[in-house]
């Protein structure tokens, strides 16, 4: 699991409010997406929070960049960089966009087998999931791990729903090592 900076929280709680207030969450989102993409860029995250190069440039090179974005968003990209915290926004995007699945009752779930589940599977894994979490939507992030040998492992949030053989195996060896011959 990923660490969140308290103040990368902070930030992505006050402008999920703005975006509650104006009706604009989606625009929000798209807008923290290509911030994201932006700080993700080692290139522009050196040029943006290089101390050597004055902070009139810096925001400079910003505007040009996010010409087409939302007043608000290059506001707060601007405000980030002036702040030496632009490097927060990948972690911003993530918890916004957590607090947006939590409004929507969307449910994220890592599922890893131990091979690629064909379409067929993977909606009967999103129909159980559903009805365990009752969420209205669950978004599936599949991973394969042949370390697992069979069956399938699922992380929903911090709940971990360990359904493959290979923990079966690990059980049964403790069980039967446990029975004196």
């Amino acid at each position: 699991m990923v660490q969140t900076s308290t103040a990368a929280r902070r930030y992505a709680e006050a402008i999920f409010e703005l975006g509650e207030e104006s009706g604009g969450l989606q625009q929000w989102k798209d807008d923290l997406d290509v911030l994201a993409n932006v700080a993700g860029d080692g290139g522009a995250l050196g040029v943006l929070e290089n101390i050597r190069t004055p902070m009139e440039d810096r925001v400079a090179l910003l505007d040009r960049a996010l010409e087409g974005m939302s007043p608000l968003a290059r506001n707060l990209a601007k405000m980030l960089v002036q702040r030496g915290r632009f490097s927060l926004v990948p972690q911003i995007a993530r918890v916004f966009e957590e607090m947006l699945d939590e409004r929507n009752n969307v449910v994220r779930a890592d599922v890893t087998t131990a091979v690629p589940l064909s379409e067929d599977e993977q909606r009967a894994v999103v129909e159980r999931l559903r009805a365990l979490t009752g969420a209205s939507d669950v978004r599936v992030q599949p991973r394969v791990d042949p370390a697992i040998i069979g069956g399938l492992v699922v992380r929903v949030g911090d709940r971990l729903i360990d359904g493959s053989v290979r923990s079966r195996l690990i059980q049964l060896r403790r069980r039967l090592a446990g029975v004196a011959p």
